[in-house]
């Protein structure tokens, strides 16, 4: 049997309405015939979409949680380094040639994806390797952050002479640490066993030109327990930096003094 056009299009906005929800509508035009329509004014669209299928309870199909962000952080091409540099790291001959090859090829999202991925997994002498690369890149401008980064790491996971050593060439590549950036790589090496480096680099932050704050001189006190003769060093300079503040001193017994 045969549908007129009119009853054809009522089916039609049916079907769309179900599709769409409120977003379609239908009236009678000046000649009483029947029409329908997709609005598309965006107001009448505040219930289509990824909030409309959340309130029916529906999904709109894209993986949720850490295993999408983590895809879309990172391209096939660094994942495909990532694997054959940690396949190639024992071979000195192949590791460098894959450095010129595949490495030196990499958009720069790219390799800092990899140094962030070689980094999580605890791959920490690549790590140092792509940083070195990261570097050489002419898009490469020093970057504060990026040197901390890689202290705290390489502190983490012993690394002390290493950390000292990229402390140093991001102190002779003339950039200055932030207090904030002082604070977390003392954190780092006192809770990664160095306090003798913490204190090196407390000297310096001494000697910066920011103004000082609490939190470092803070944290140094807490880590510097065991070390009683360092920690009342720096108790001594935090009265003077600060004379209105106060500092607690556990019992002796937590030294190890008797």
């Amino acid at each position: 049997m045969a549908m007129s056009r009119g009853n054809l299009g009522r089916v039609l906005m049916k079907c769309a309405q179900v599709a769409f929800g409120h977003g379609v509508g239908a009236e009678n035009n000046a000649l009483g015939r029947f029409k329908y329509s997709i609005f598309t004014d965006i107001t009448y669209w505040t219930g289509f979409g990824i909030n409309s299928l959340k309130s029916r309870g529906m999904s709109d199909g894209r993986p949720r949680g850490a295993l999408w962000r983590s895809r879309k952080l990172i391209s096939k091409e660094a994942l495909f380094v990532v694997q054959e540099i940690k396949r190639v790291k024992h071979d000195a001959a192949l590791l460098t040639s894959f450095m010129k090859t595949h490495v030196s090829r990499l958009l720069k999202v790219d390799l800092l994806a990899v140094l962030v991925e070689l980094e999580r997994q605890g791959e920490i002498t690549l790590t140092l390797k792509i940083f070195d690369a990261i570097k050489n890149e002419p898009w490469y401008k020093p970057d504060v952050f990026l040197f901390k980064d890689m202290i705290i790491v390489l502190a983490k996971h012993k690394k002390m002479e290493e950390a000292m050593q990229v402390w140093k060439d991001m102190r002779s590549g003339k950039l200055e640490p932030d207090i904030p950036t002082y604070t977390e790589v003392i954190r780092g090496f006192l809770q990664y066993g160095s306090p003798t480096d913490a204190m090196n680099i407390y000297e310096e932050m001494k000697q910066s030109p920011h103004p000082p704050e609490e939190l470092p001189y803070r944290v140094l006190l807490k880590g510097l327990f065991p070390n009683p003769l360092l920690r009342n060093k720096v108790k001594q300079d935090f009265e003077e930096t600060f004379p209105d503040r106060h500092v607690y001193d556990p019992p002796e017994e937590l030294f190890g003094m008797h």
